[in-house]
């Protein structure tokens, strides 16, 4: 295939190779449930099966296809198997993979409206089926990001400005005689203090919340504390991060009192729901984000829970003016005629261009149906129930937080081991599992001390692995 400079790869040999690439991707998924789910890869692997140099001229399609086998699949956790429970759901729908593919052929290029009408205007309206089908008002406006990271990073910057009386039009941080706090809780993601250090916050005017010891929810009267303590000593409150699903426990901050305690001091509330934010397409769960109606911003992730590829990660304000005086870029190069009568994404974001997102949402939904999504969530969401039902029952056998969505947090602790020793236990029949290669669990530490997170939601995991992985558990720590 290909050729000299003049000679690239043509659309038929494009045509050959493609579907030579899908029928890859769709045997690799038929068999992903054979492969061993957690890479046993060391360092240096991957790299030492691949040549020192890049070839100067053209090499065999098969012979990529044959090394995606080689080199690529043995060094990827397999994310998509039925038996992976660690992190969160990362699942990648063959429908959004369609559109990805779309995406990418087409090579639009989103630096403005007038660069590709089409990226805009079905972006704009695949982020207003989300905002409709997650029950979030028409004062919302939505766009699509790489990852709920960089959304939490323009929810900060955004935040920053309206606390700061707009001081990037004059002398930033600088100038300000008063120092700019934000308010998260404990158990955010890391993105969130990241965020606030790149926004130029600070470390030290990043106030950690205490949580409920036993829900690990933000407490809104900690929250309440340490605002009257900042305003009293003469700081700004300018930002809470609520949120909605935290990584470790998919523990759920109170959005209502947070947004009631946030609005009497003109504080800016983002609602982080990057995982959770999948269960709010059933109606019956949007009860855990009451109160998101009085947010100023909030990001949630197609891209895990849902199914839609990476990344795909929607943000949604309700300011749009204050968003794009925030973060407008107006090149004369990028002036058009159309300028004010359009939505022009370069100034809802980071980067000035972007790819064609909404097509992988836009796919996936149309090939697979929300019902469909809808009721696999629910199924999942059982499975978890189900799961921890087992655990509770079981002597010696705790779940460590309430079991809200898809995410079980156990502990094995056997009589008279306790502390370090207890630790030492759980990171062991944890690590067991994961080097069998027959299922993937994630520990995080919490309040002190390390539990398992069995994370159900991949789209091809049902009751049967979910109870093949709680066997697992306790041999494994029956072993230890």
């Amino acid at each position: 295939m290909g050729g000299s400079y003049d000679h690239a790869v043509t659309p038929e040999e494009f045509r050959a190779a493609g579907h030579a690439l899908v029928d890859w991707i769709a045997d690799y998924r038929t068999r992903v449930p054979t492969l061993r789910v957690q890479s046993q890869a060391v360092p240096g692997d991957i790299s030492g099966k691949m040549p020192g140099s890049a070839p100067s001229t053209p090499q065999p399609f098969t012979s990529l296809l044959e090394d995606l086998d080689r080199v690529v699949v043995p060094g990827v956790t397999q994310v998509q198997h039925p038996m992976h429970f660690g992190w969160f759901p990362s699942n990648v729908s063959l429908a959004s993979v369609l559109g990805d593919l779309a995406s990418t052929g087409i090579g639009a290029l989103g630096i403005s409206w007038q660069s590709a009408p089409a990226l805009t205007e079905v972006e704009e309206v695949v982020c207003a089926w989300m905002r409709d089908e997650v029950g979030l008002s028409g004062a919302w406006h939505g766009t699509i990001h790489d990852t709920a990271s960089t959304a939490c990073m323009v929810a900060m910057l955004l935040a920053r400005e309206r606390a700061g009386g707009h001081g990037q039009e004059s002398g930033g941080l600088q100038a300000l005689d008063q120092p700019l706090v934000v308010y998260t809780s404990s158990q955010a993601h890391s993105s969130v203090p990241k965020a606030v250090l790149l926004a130029g916050f600070g470390r030290g005017n990043l106030r950690e919340i205490d949580v409920d010891p036993a829900t690990h929810a933000m407490r809104p009267d900690a929250l309440a504390a340490a605002i009257d303590e900042d305003a009293a000593l003469g700081r700004i409150p300018a930002a809470v991060v609520a949120s909605v699903g935290t990584t470790a426990t998919t523990a759920i901050d109170p959005v209502a009192p947070i947004v009631a305690i946030a609005q009497a001091h003109d504080v800016w509330v983002h609602v982080d729901a990057a995982m959770a934010g999948s269960a709010m397409l059933l109606a019956e769960y949007r009860p855990l984000w009451d109160g998101v109606e009085g947010a100023d911003s909030l990001s949630w992730n197609p891209h895990k829970w849902m199914g839609t590829a990476l990344d795909t990660s929607l943000f949604y304000v309700r300011d749009v003016e204050h968003l794009v005086r925030v973060m407008s870029t107006s090149p004369s190069y990028l002036r058009s005629a159309a300028d004010g009568a359009v939505t022009q994404y370069r100034d809802w974001g980071l980067p000035l261009g972007r790819r064609f997102r909404a097509l992988k949402l836009w796919f996936h939904l149309h090939l697979d149906g929300l019902d469909a999504i809808r009721e696999r969530i629910r199924r999942d969401i059982e499975n978890a129930r189900w799961l921890g039902e087992r655990v509770e029952a079981t002597p010696h056998w705790r779940v460590l937080a309430p079991v809200n969505l898809q995410t079980v947090c156990v502990r094995h602790e056997p009589p008279g081991v306790e502390g370090e020793a207890l630790d030492r236990h759980t990171l062991a029949w944890t690590d067991a599992i994961n080097r069998s290669g027959q299922a993937h669990l994630t520990a995080a530490c919490v309040d002190g001390r390390w539990l398992t997170r069995i994370s159900v939601g991949v789209e091809a995991t049902h009751r049967e692995h979910v109870a093949r992985v709680w066997e697992m558990a306790q041999q494994a720590a029956g072993e230890h």
